[in-house]
């Protein structure tokens, strides 16, 4: 059942782990980290700006407080414990109705420990032609584990309220303008010595021959950390790629001569620190043979002219993305701004402009929470 993976050996693992290193020490050589800043008028920070632009990412530090980051914690241990106890189980460890059984959009991404579910498939729209190195199975792991959660404010009031957070609502509107639109969400998990790989992918598939083609017009996502990442468990980028246009990946992986791409850093980050993502950038991640957890909240944001009346469908079904599509999927945006609002009354709450003269603006409560179940069928996927 396993013979047809890779075994690695030591001199292997030296030469991995000499790669790591020196993929770590060229991303910390990058101008393109520190805390959030503003300019005199209350701007984001020019320089914040400049270093996203110029690279395709930028690692914010210590975005999150203690509280976020336990309240975070606190969720995600009552969502793992609710798994089920295999792929297709009805029930959790405990015998209840296991998390995501009634879902009707993607829920939960499985996969077998410290492999590659998607390289060299059709899968995600065809975007990931490289197969990277899968590690030996071993007895005693498990068949299957979930690898990712999609539509995860369904299941967390806390990664909810971090979506609303207005410093990251305030980089969204720098970059994507004051009508931007959210795109989706989703919460990696990447355990120690199982987490499964991501092949090396741009995350665009449909504007890649628009006439007016950019290098932001497949938008952004933010990648939030609860433990940190590194070079062993992390995501890793190859800097600046999101300027040229769809790139030939197994031509990258030739010319390495493995999936370790020549010139690719990690996003090496503290709990709490935040990755503004420019989606078109290169990316993937290796399998977590690391003893470390990677546990990571993304959340995405588009241009509204990059969306209004595009016929698309990556995460759900293809459809039209009307005016009244967008604005019913904005306001999950809404909901987080007032669950945060709540939660943390001494904090000024971001102003969201498309919502600001709609007549039923979002209010959280349970009731709220009640109708969200299969919300992220309303993904917006270019």
């Amino acid at each position: 059942m396993h013979n047809d993976v890779i075994e690695v050996d030591p001199a292997e693992n030296s030469d991995f782990e000499t790669y790591i290193r020196e993929g770590e020490r060229a991303a910390f050589s990058l101008p393109n980290r520190g805390p959030m800043r503003f300019d005199d008028e209350g701007n984001v920070h020019p320089e914040i700006l400049a270093g996203f632009d110029e690279y395709g990412f930028y690692v914010l530090e210590g975005v999150l407080s203690s509280i976020e980051l336990h309240d975070w914690e606190a969720d995600l241990q009552e969502i793992r414990q609710n798994l089920p106890i295999h792929k297709d189980a009805q029930t959790d460890a405990a015998g209840r109705p296991a998390l995501g059984i009634d879902s009707i959009g993607p829920c939960l991404m499985w996969a077998k420990p410290l492999s590659d579910p998607l390289g060299g498939t059709t899968f995600s729209g065809g975007r990931h032609p490289v197969k990277m190195e899968e590690h030996t199975w071993e007895a005693g792991m498990p068949e299957e584990i979930v690898y990712l959660i999609m539509g995860p404010l369904r299941y967390s009031d806390a990664l909810l309220r971090i979506s609303g957070h207005p410093h990251l609502l305030a980089i969204a509107e720098a970059v994507n303008g004051q009508d931007f639109v959210p795109f989706n969400e989703a919460m990696w998990i990447k355990e120690p010595g199982l987490g499964s790989s991501t092949a090396w992918h741009q995350d665009g598939i449909t504007h890649w021959s628009h006439p007016d083609w950019d290098q932001g017009i497949h938008g952004m996502t933010f990648q939030v950390l609860l433990y940190g990442s590194s070079g062993a468990n992390g995501v890793w980028v190859l800097p600046g790629s999101h300027k040229s246009g769809k790139i030939d990946l197994q031509a990258l992986a030739d010319a390495a001569g493995s999936d370790r791409l020549l010139g690719a850093v990690p996003y090496v980050c503290a709990p709490g620190d935040v990755v503004i993502h420019n989606r078109q950038l290169v990316h993937g991640a290796f399998a977590n043979t690391s003893k470390d957890f990677r546990v990571s909240f993304t959340f995405g944001t588009h241009r509204r002219s990059s969306i209004l009346d595009v016929e698309a469908g990556l995460h759900n079904a293809i459809a039209v993305y009307d005016a009244g599509r967008i604005l019913e999927r904005s306001r999950m945006i809404g909901y987080a701004i007032d669950a945060r609002r709540q939660y943390f009354p001494d904090e000024t709450p971001y102003c969201y402009k498309p919502l600001v003269d709609v007549d039923a603006v979002p209010v959280w409560s349970p009731e709220a929470k009640a109708l969200l179940s299969n919300y992220n069928l309303l993904d917006l996927s270019i």
